[in-house]
C-alpha cells in the first residue's frame, strides 16, 4: 500500500481523504501519525497560500512529499465571508456549532434565493525538492436556514446541495466525495499524483 501524508488533524477532513485515496491505493497518515506536535500558523490571504505554507512546512520538517488543504465556505451576501477564516469564525475555540449559529444570525433577513454559497479547497503537494503547486476544488449550494443531517463536520449541516435535493450532511461519504469541493479538487490531484510522487 503506497502511504500519502496529509498535513491535518482534523479527523472530518482525514476521513474525505482517506475515502478518495483509498480506491486509488493510499493509505492516509495525518499529522496525529507523523507529527502530532506540529501546527504552522495560516498567515495566508487565500486558500492556496495557507494550503501552500502548511504543506511546504511538513515536506521541508519531514523531508518527503506532503499535501496539505485550506478550505471553507463562501457566502454571497456576507460577500465571501468566512471564506479562510471558516473553522474559526465564531472564535478561536473552532466551534463547527457556534460558527453555524453566526452564519444562520447573518442570513437571518436574507431571501432564499441571495443564499447562495460555495465550498472551496484549495490543495497543495509540496516536497523538498520540487515546487508547492495547488489545484481548487469547488461545490455550490444554499444556505439553508435550519440544520439538517448528521453525516460530514463543519458547515455541512446547513449547506443544501440543489443537484442533489439535500444537505450536504445527509450524504454518504460516496456521495459527498463525488460533488464535494475536497473532492473535485483530488480529482485534479489525482490524475497527477502517480506522476508527481515519483518525481518528488
Amino acid at each position: 500500500m503506497k502511504k500519502i501524508i496529509i498535513a491535518t488533524k482534523n479527523k472530518g477532513k482525514a476521513k474525505d481523504f482517506e475515502a478518495l485515496f483509498g480506491p486509488l491505493g493510499y493509505d492516509v497518515l495525518t499529522l496525529h501519525d507523523v507529527a502530532d506536535d506540529m501546527d504552522v500558523e495560516e498567515t495566508g490571504t487565500t486558500f492556496e497560500e495557507n494550503a501552500v505554507l502548511k504543506a511546504t512546512a511538513l515536506a521541508n520538517h519531514l523531508q518527503t512529499i506532503v499535501i496539505a488543504d485550506d478550505s471553507g465556505l463562501e457566502i454571497d451576501a456576507l460577500e465571501g465571508r468566512p471564506g479562510i477564516y471558516s473553522a474559526r469564525y465564531a472564535g478561536e475555540a473552532k466551534s463547527d456549532e457556534a460558527n453555524m449559529e453566526k452564519v444562520l444570525e447573518e442570513l437571518q433577513n436574507v431571501e432564499k434565493q441571495q443564499r447562495t454559497a460555495r465550498f472551496v479547497c484549495a490543495i497543495a503537494v509540496a516536497s523538498p525538492t520540487m515546487e508547492a503547486f495547488t489545484v481548487r476544488g469547488t461545490c455550490e449550494g444554499v444556505i439553508a436556514t435550519a440544520k439538517k443531517g448528521e453525516n460530514g463536520f463543519g458547515y455541512d449541516p446547513i449547506f443544501f446541495v440543489p443537484s442533489l435535493n439535500k444537505m450536504m450532511a445527509e450524504l454518504s461519504a460516496e456521495e459527498k466525495g463525488a460533488i464535494s469541493h475536497r473532492g473535485n479538487a483530488i480529482k485534479l490531484l489525482a490524475d497527477n499524483l502517480d506522476d508527481l510522487l515519483k518525481h518528488a
